[in-house]
C-alpha cells in the first residue's frame, strides 16, 4: 500500500497505462498526477477521471508563471472544481532557474494560494532555493489548511517551521542520493505525521537508478529510505505515508487499510 503524492504521468515517454500497470504491480495504490501549465493540468484531470487510484493537481509551475493570466486561472478554477482534482499546484517559487520573472512567480503563487483556499483544495508547492520567500508569502496570505512542500529541499530549520504550521513535507528520490546527507537529516527530523512520499517522476529517479526516467513504481525506494531514517520497517512507513497522504489531500479512506 504505497502512495506517490507527486508524479507527472503524462510527461514521460511511456503510455500512462504502462506506468500504472507497473505501479499497481509494485503495490502503489494511490497517485497524484500534477499539472505544470493549463494543457498538462487538463490532461492530469482527464487521466484522474478515468484511472483507478489516480487523483489530479492543477496549476501553473513557477517556470511558467508568466502564463498565469486571469483567463488561465479561471480555467484552472473550472478544472479544480471537478471531483478528480484534489489539489492546486504545483505552484511556488524557483530561484534556481528563474525561467519567469520573480515578480510574476510571486503573483502566480499568491493567486494559487487564494484559489486553493476558495475551493478547499490542497496546495502543492515547488520551492527551489526560495525558502524564505515561500514561507513569507504563505504566512502573509495565510496557508490553506492542507499545504504540501513537494520534493522538499530545505534543512531542519525549515522542517521545524513546517511542523509548527502543520504543513506536510514530501520527499522524492533525491533523499536517496549519496550526496544528500543534509536532506536525510531533514527527513529524519520531520515529524512522522507530516511525512509524504513521492517520485516527481519522470524526474529524480532514486539511487541506484539515478539518471534514468523515474516512474511511480519507484516510490518504494523513497519509502524504504524514510523507514530506515525513522527506525520503522518499510511496510509500516508505507502505511504511515499513505495515511498521511489521505489527510494531506482529503482522499477517501483505503478500504484495504484497517486504520482507514
Amino acid at each position: 500500500m504505497l502512495t506517490d503524492t507527486h508524479a507527472h504521468l503524462a510527461m514521460g515517454d511511456e503510455p500512462v497505462e504502462a506506468l500504472l500497470e507497473r505501479a499497481h504491480a509494485a503495490g502503489v495504490s494511490t497517485i497524484v498526477t500534477i499539472g505544470i501549465d493549463l494543457a498538462s493540468s487538463a490532461e492530469a484531470a482527464q487521466i484522474a477521471a478515468v484511472q483507478r487510484g489516480v487523483h489530479a493537481a492543477v496549476g501553473i509551475h513557477p517556470h511558467n508563471a508568466i502564463e498565469a493570466t486571469d483567463g488561465v486561472l479561471e480555467r484552472l478554477a473550472d478544472l479544480a472544481r471537478g471531483d478528480a482534482v484534489v489539489a492546486i499546484g504545483e505552484t511556488g517559487l524557483d530561484y534556481f532557474r528563474d525561467h519567469s520573472p520573480r515578480i510574476r512567480q510571486e503573483e502566480s503563487f499568491r493567486s494559487h494560494i487564494r484559489l486553493a483556499k476558495e475551493l478547499d483544495r490542497t496546495l502543492v508547492i515547488h520551492d527551489r532555493e526560495a525558502h524564505d520567500d515561500v514561507v513569507a508569502i504563505l504566512l502573509d496570505e495565510g496557508a490553506p489548511p492542507r499545504t504540501v512542500l513537494h520534493a522538499f529541499s530545505g534543512g531542519v530549520e525549515l522542517v521545524n517551521l513546517c511542523a509548527e504550521q502543520g504543513w506536510f513535507v514530501s520527499f522524492a528520490g533525491n533523499v536517496t542520493f549519496r550526496n544528500a546527507e543534509e536532506l536525510r537529516v531533514a527527513a529524519k527530523a520531520t515529524p512522522p505525521e507530516l511525512l509524504l512520499s513521492e517520485t516527481d517522476s519522470p524526474y529524480l529517479s532514486p539511487h541506484p537508478l539515478r539518471g534514468k526516467p523515474n516512474e511511480p513504481a519507484r516510490v518504494a525506494y523513497v519509502v524504504d529510505q524514510l523507514a530506515e531514517l525513522h527506525g520503522l520497517d518499510s511496510q509500516d512507513m508505507a502505511r504511515l505515508t499513505s495515511a498521511n497522504a489521505r489527510r494531506a489531500f482529503a482522499l477517501p479512506a483505503d478500504p484495504g487499510d484497517p486504520q482507514g
